[in-house]
């Protein structure tokens, strides 16, 4: 818990003090000041454009730092055990057949059985697997999990839901204003709307930005969905679809993923919310196996 709060929190700070960076440095550029031939809402769009990728890029650049503290992943330097050799050598025959540079290989400790795959860039990534995953799997099981988190960084998922992030955060954060703007104009006599905002413009805004976000989560949501198809389909290429359909089943008698929130959509096993399906990262598991006995 504390790794998670202290992890929130520097986040947070590095995304404010980013921000603050860059629009400084916009405003002595005049980009501001060039932005109003778009019209009044032309500085807001600025706005929303920066607050919007700022923080979804921040978090990908430092994803694999990120994943390192908050699971106390150890990255494999050299093998110590026949174990840790076979998990080096199958990412990295899967990684030259998906034609992208070797990821660095790493264990946490967790009961689950989990893996997850993270990085800036397909030849600068993570792939990492549970103690769970390692003690409760066969090889061949292993062998699949790793092709489908191999998959991941091949099809780019991480930078294309870091884009998509960014769409939907920077339409979140402009509409919500235009919103709360008209509402407030709507509200207020003729007179008034020369004093600057009223109430009825943050209660406006703030209501539009968690219907807005709601909204959009449920776009990221749908994406990270077809993603996992995609991914088990590459598992399925690189290492078998019968140990693909294997390893899911194996997944089944999971409780459901510890990892922390900001990891928990990259890893494989899905997370036993109770919610509705539409609200999951990840399909469930008896769609994803039909999905591969279908192909």
């Amino acid at each position: 818990m504390f790794k998670r709060i202290t992890l929130f929190i520097l986040t947070n700070l590095a995304i404010i003090l980013a921000l603050n960076v860059i629009l400084g440095i916009l405003g002595a550029l005049g980009v501001f000041n060039a932005s109003k031939v778009l019209g009044a809402y032309g500085p807001l769009m600025v706005v929303s454009v920066v607050v919007g990728f700022a923080g979804s890029f921040i978090s990908l650049l430092a994803s694999k730092w990120i994943a390192k503290w908050s699971t106390g992943a150890q990255v494999i330097k050299v093998p110590q055990n026949d174990t840790e050799r076979w998990l080096v050598e199958t990412v990295g025959r899967h990684a030259n057949r998906a034609g992208i540079g070797m990821p660095e290989v790493a264990i946490y400790d967790a009961p689950e059985m989990n893996a997850f795959a993270t990085g800036a860039t397909k030849n600068s990534s993570l792939v990492a697997v549970s103690s769970g995953l390692l003690q409760q799997m066969q090889r061949s099981e292993i062998d699949a999990v790793l092709g489908h988190e191999i998959s991941h960084v091949a099809n780019g998922d991480m930078v294309t839901l870091t884009l998509i992030q960014g769409v939907l955060n920077t339409f979140v954060f402009f509409f919500s204003r235009v919103i709360g703007g008209l509402i407030d104009s709507a509200l207020r006599g003729r007179d008034d709307r020369d004093r600057g905002r009223g109430i009825g413009y943050f209660v406006a805004t703030f209501v539009a930005q968690i219907v807005l976000g709601f909204l959009a989560m449920l776009i990221v949501m749908w994406f990270s969905r077809r993603r996992e198809f995609r991914a088990d389909a590459g598992g399925a290429s690189l290492a078998g679809r019968d140990s693909m359909i294997s390893a899911l089943r194996r997944l089944g008698h999971n409780e459901g993923s510890n990892l922390p929130e900001s990891m928990a959509a990259f890893g494989i096993s899905p997370r036993r919310t109770g919610v509705l399906a539409w609200l999951s990262s990840h399909p469930p598991l008896e769609d994803r196996i039909r999905a591969l006995q279908a192909g």
